[in-house]
């Protein structure tokens, strides 16, 4: 398979050398239909990447490519259980976790639907009953405020997706998210709630997690101090698989909600991680969220790569990361909402894909994943768009719109949808040396003004951008949304041949952490440091008057 895929790139390498000065511009203007060719819908949902380089030939190209590389046996592999995720011996399936009732879906023989569906009622219900006030606080008060607590895809996900979804939230229900160590954020987060109203979700499967236990041992504290010990199992509910430690922090095992090994933390989002946003959004919501993710999984799985909206995505990327050369990857969105969904996908796409190793512990031939990045439009116009239009480097964007708003204030959501449109269309055309000439001429600038001023008023366009628009931002949609980037992870996995659903980059610097903590408390040493850390401990412990 490396040599059909390497066969494959030195052919898409030839293509782009042969095609690299033709810019967008130039291929709009040979084919004006270029938006018909380049865009694939999936109901409402449209993926415009008629604004990249990809021409038939390309595209041509990368459905070869990713035929060489087995995409979709792996796929068919990940959607039936099969142990993918290698390194850990564990099955990835996190499409589980959305699939409807009546679907079976094995690992090692047992089908694993039962469970799924039993803790997702578990959940449905819980959540039923805080919204409806039948779970009340140790006092008798109904909750007005959720707490959750947890770091990563038990932090990133549910936060997204609560402000994502804001507009489908129960009044009078609050959701706060606390993941950093730093005391900052749970003080910051618990000094105005009323304790007697709070209810504290404690997202860790293993009940271990550095960061997330202080953080709920502190919240422990906060509401042991105003309610006594015994509010502690009325107000405390847990995700986690780990009976006895939960027990032992004072909490009702009943309300206890647990996933699997074979849910990866940037992919639990659909299990009962999202119980803290199916409380605020409500069981139904919920359900349409999953659904939203079913449909893009059965898209994924059915259709034809070329008209396949994920694989497409993981292709283009791949264009863009190996064959042109370019590092990173923006992602806009217009749409407010989606404010943390960049900040999601940073984890989701470089926790996955930053490897530099084989699913076989060689060494990459080629890049792997890209830098991830992004803040909503309007907002990134006024900070980061100058190095995207006029910067040396290309960085190929994503933009996100939605046609129908939640408010509708004055002129502003056409204001928006202009401005998304019109940023597309800029990185596509640019503006040469001579428009700008002709502008400032226009202006009435001399001709040494123009020479002067013209350089800085160019714009070299032919800088990509995908457009994904949609009618609304509702539960469906965000489903539909992060199941299409799961799976442009999954694909450009493939194609680089790694293993896209373990994380050991994350487990060194935890180890030093633990190892460096007695160390800054001034209950161990410095001398096996190295001189770096140990002259940074002795300047901190100077400044803390150790």
């Amino acid at each position: 398979m490396t040599a059909a895929r390497d066969a494959v790139f030195d052919r898409l390498a030839e293509h782009r050398r042969a095609t690299e000065g033709v810019t967008l511009r130039e291929l709009f203007a040979k084919d004006p239909a270029r938006f018909e060719t380049f865009s694939v819908a999936q109901d409402d949902l449209l993926y415009d990447f008629s604004k990249t380089h990809v021409t038939a030939e390309t595209l041509s190209l990368l459905v070869k490519l990713a035929t060489a590389c087995g995409l979709e046996s792996r796929r068919e592999e990940m959607f039936s259980g099969a142990k993918i995720n290698t390194t850990e011996d564990r099955a990835v399936l996190h499409t589980a976790l959305r699939a409807p009732e009546g679907s079976k879906i094995l690992v090692d023989g047992v089908d694993v639907m039962p469970e799924v569906l039993a803790e997702r009622a578990k959940a449905a219900a819980f959540a039923e009953d805080v919204r409806s006030g039948e779970l009340r606080g140790a006092t008798g008060k109904t909750f007005t405020d959720i707490v959750n607590i947890g770091i990563g895809g038990s932090d990133l996900g549910p936060a997204m997706a609560a402000i994502a979804l804001s507009p489908y939230a129960q009044k009078g229900l609050t959701g706060h998210f606390v993941s950093n160590v730093d005391g900052a954020h749970i003080a910051d987060t618990l000094k105005d709630l009323d304790p007697a109203s709070t209810l504290v979700l404690v997202a860790s499967k293993t009940f271990t997690t550095l960061e997330t236990m202080a953080n709920a041992r502190a919240a422990r504290a906060w509401l042991v101090e105003a309610l006594g010990e015994k509010a502690v199992a009325a107000h405390f509910a847990a995700i986690s698989t780990n009976a006895e430690a939960v027990s032992a922090f004072g909490m009702d095992t009943d309300r206890m909600f647990q996933f699997w090994d074979w849910v990866g933390g940037r992919y639990s989002l659909w299990s009962v991680i999202g119980l803290s946003f199916e409380i605020l959004i409500g069981a139904e919501n919920f359900q349409k969220f999953l659904d939203g993710g079913h449909e893009i999984d059965r898209h994924f799985r059915e259709e034809p790569i070329a008209r396949n909206i994920p694989a497409l995505m993981g292709l283009i990327g791949v264009w863009h990361r190996n064959i042109c050369g370019w590092p990173s990857h923006a992602v806009l969105p217009y749409d407010q909402r989606l404010a943390r969904f960049p900040a999601y996908l940073q984890q989701l796409d470089m926790e996955s894909n930053g490897k530099s190793v084989t699913r076989d512990g060689q060494p990459v031939s080629t890049r792997t994943g890209p830098v991830v990045w992004g803040e909503p439009g309007t907002n990134g116009q006024h900070a980061f768009y100058q190095l995207l239009h006029q910067g040396s480097d290309v960085v190929p964007a994503d933009i996100l719109m939605a046609a129908v708003p939640h408010e509708n204030v004055g002129d502003q959501h056409a204001m928006l949808l202009a401005n998304a449109l019109a940023q597309g269309e800029a990185f596509m055309r640019g503006r040469t040396t001579e428009e700008a000439a002709e502008i400032l001429r226009k202006a009435g600038k001399s001709d040494a003004e123009i020479a002067a001023l013209a350089p800085h008023k160019t714009f070299p366009g032919s800088r990509p951008t995908a457009t994904i628009a949609y009618r609304t931002l509702d539960p469906r949609t965000l489903g539909r949304l992060i199941a299409l980037y799961e799976h442009k992870v999954f694909t450009q996995g493939v194609i680089w041949g790694i293993n896209s659903f373990d994380q050991w980059g994350v487990e060194l610097g935890k180890e030093l952490a633990s190892r460096l903590i007695p160390v800054i408390k001034g209950e161990a040493g410095t001398n096996d440091l190295d001189g770096s850390t140990k002259g940074l401990v002795e300047h901190l412990a100077r400044l803390r008057g150790g």
